[in-house]
């Protein structure tokens, strides 16, 4: 992913609410399954990672990431937005790379 899409979906995210809360128990299965199930609704998901969690919100970005087959948009603070286009009809285009 280029800087340029990477800044058109952070521009998209930043009008999103939280979807999930990542608690005190961290990152769970459970969590992690309901995580990849709304990816087949969503393209653009943002999470946040409550104050009583006391995991890394970066490390947790990466862990959903590789377990969704999605990618970290960003992280800053404790909220994170991952992204995971839809195979089939993709409703975010981003920018072409200009080469």
């Amino acid at each position: 992913m280029t800087s340029k899409q990477r800044a058109y979906l952070k521009s998209l995210a930043s009008t999103l609410d939280s979807v999930f809360q990542v608690g005190k128990s961290s990152l769970t299965p459970e969590l992690t399954a309901a995580i990849d199930e709304a990816f087949n609704t969503k393209e653009l998901i943002k999470i946040a990672v409550l104050k009583n969690c006391l995991d890394d919100p970066g490390e947790i970005a990466q862990t959903i990431a590789e377990r969704t087959h999605s990618q970290v948009v960003q992280v800053i603070g404790k909220k994170i937005v991952l992204y995971k286009p839809d195979r089939k009809d993709p409703k975010i285009i981003l920018p072409k790379e200009n080469r």
